[in-house]
C-alpha cells in the first residue's frame, strides 16, 4: 500500500538504510531512548503479529518518518503492539510537514488506538483522551546519589527493605545478583510466576496468550545495542527468588515483566531485585529505568520522578470513529470514573482477588 510520498510495509520488508535512518532520528531526538520504540522491538513483533505494518515516510528518497502500528478488519488501527508495548508513537525528523489525516490516510485507517503514547508525539497528542505518570527512577549520577535519594525522600523503606536483603541473605542462602542472565529455564520460571500473579490477582494471564509468550521469546534472543532482551535474576543460593525480564537500550531500561516466588513473600523479594537491578543499571551506564505507568505501591517507593504517556485514539468521522467509539470508549470511561475515586477502585482490586481465587478453587 502506498500513497504519494508515504509507503507502507511489512516490518520485514524494511531495508537496512531505513532502520538505520530511523535509529538515527531516535538518536537524535531529545526524549529518553526507550527500547520499545526502536526497529528491532517491531522486527519482534512482526514476526509473531501478522498484522503488523510501518509506514515509511519519505521525502524524495530519504525516509524521514515511521509509524509502526497494526491493522484490523475494517481498517481500525492501534499501535503497535498495543496493551503490551510501554512507548509507542511516529518516528519522526524534526519539523517534518506532515499531519494524521495524510498518514492514516496512507495506512488505510479509519482509526488509530494508542495507550502509552510517550510525550511530544504532536500527531496525535491532540487526540488524547487520558494522560498518565509513567514512574521513573534516575540514575544518571550513579546508584549511590540515588540511594541518597531514597535515603531522603523515603528514609524507612530504603532501611528496611536492605534489613529484609540482609535477612533473606542468611535465612535461605547467600544472595546473587545477575543482571543479564542468560538461562532458558530462568525466563520460564519468571513466566509461571507471573501467569500465577496475573490469576492471584484477577487479571488477564498475558503469557496464556501465545503471541506475547512468543514475543518475549523472540526478544530474549535479541541482542541490538538499543534494544536487547534483559533478564534479572535475584538467587539465594542457586535458587531464584525473584526476576525481571525488559528490554534495555544504551540509556534507559524499560521495566517490562516483574515477579517473584511467594514463599519469599516476607523478604519482599521483589524490591530487592528492583534496588539490584538500578544498581547494575548504572554500573552499565544506563540512566533511566521506566517502571512504566500504572500505579503501584512499591513504583512510589522506588520512583524518582515521572513521564507523562497518552492513552485515546485518532478518528476518522464515519464508521470507524462509531466502531472505535463502541469498541473501547465505554470501558475506558469506566475505568477512569473507578480510578479517580480510590474507595471505589479499592472495591474494584478486592473484587479481581476475590474472582482470581474463585478461579483457582
Amino acid at each position: 500500500m502506498s500513497s504519494g510520498r508515504i509507503r507502507v510495509l511489512r516490518p520485514q520488508d524494511l531495508g537496512e538504510g531505513e532502520r538505520e535512518r530511523w535509529r538515527a532520528l531516535r538518536a537524535a531526538s531529545t526524549l529518553p531512548r526507550n527500547p520499545f520504540m526502536e526497529p528491532e522491538f517491531t522486527d519482534a513483533v512482526g514476526l509473531v503479529r501478522p498484522h503488523s505494518q510501518v509506514a515509511v515516510v519519505y521525502e524524495g528518497r530519504e525516509p524521514v518518518g515511521f509509524l509502526p502500528h497494526e491493522r484490523g478488519r475494517l481498517g481500525q488501527g492501534r499501535a503497535l503492539a498495543y496493551g503490551v508495548s510501554d512507548a509507542q508513537g511516529a518516528v519522526l525528523a524534526p519539523g517534518l510537514g506532515l499531519n494524521a489525516d495524510e498518514l492514516m490516510r496512507a495506512c488505510g485507517l479509519s482509526s488509530f488506538a494508542f495507550d502509552n503514547l510517550e510525550a511530544e508525539q504532536g500527531l496525535f497528542t491532540p487526540h488524547a483522551a487520558e494522560e498518565y505518570a509513567s514512574y521513573v527512577i534516575d540514575v544518571e549520577k550513579g546508584y549511590d546519589t540515588y540511594e541518597s535519594v531514597l535515603r531522603a525522600q523515603s528514609p524507612k523503606f530504603l532501611k528496611t527493605t536492605l534489613a529484609k536483603e540482609r535477612r533473606l541473605g542468611r535465612q535461605v542462602g547467600e544472595l546473587r545478583f545477575v543482571f543479564d542472565e542468560r538461562d532458558p529455564a530462568a525466563l520460564r520460571t519468571l513466566m509461571a510466576w507471573k501467569s500465577a500473579q496475573y490469576r492471584r490477582t484477577g487479571r488477564r494471564d498475558r503469557f496464556a496468550q501465545e503471541w506475547i509468550t512468543r514475543l518475549v521469546d523472540a526478544l530474549s534472543e535479541t541482542r541490538a545495542p538499543e534494544c536487547s532482551g534483559t533478564l534479572s535474576v535475584l538467587y539465594a543460593g542457586d535458587q531464584p527468588i525473584a526476576a525481571h525480564f525488559g528490554l534495555r537500550s544504551s540509556t534507559v531500561l524499560a521495566c517490562w515483566f516483574p515477579s517473584y516466588e511467594t514463599e519469599f513473600a516476607k523478604f519482599s523479594p521483589g524490591l530487592v531485585l528492583h534496588l539490584r537491578m538500578a544498581e547494575s543499571a548504572a554500573a552499565e551506564g544506563i540512566g533511566l529505568l521506566d517502571l512504566g505507568r500504572g500505579a503501584a505501591e512499591y513504583k512510589d517507593s522506588l520512583k524518582t520522578g515521572e513521564l507523562p504517556v497518552y492513552e485515546g485514539a485518532w478518528s476518522r468521522p464515519g464508521v470507524g470513529a462509531a466502531l472505535y467509539w463502541l469498541s473501547r470508549e465505554p470501558s475506558r470511561r469506566a475505568h477512569h470514573f473507578v480510578r479517580n475515586r480510590p474507595r471505589l477502585a479499592a472495591a474494584a482490586a478486592r473484587t479481581l482477588k476475590g474472582a482470581g481465587r474463585l478461579r483457582r478453587s
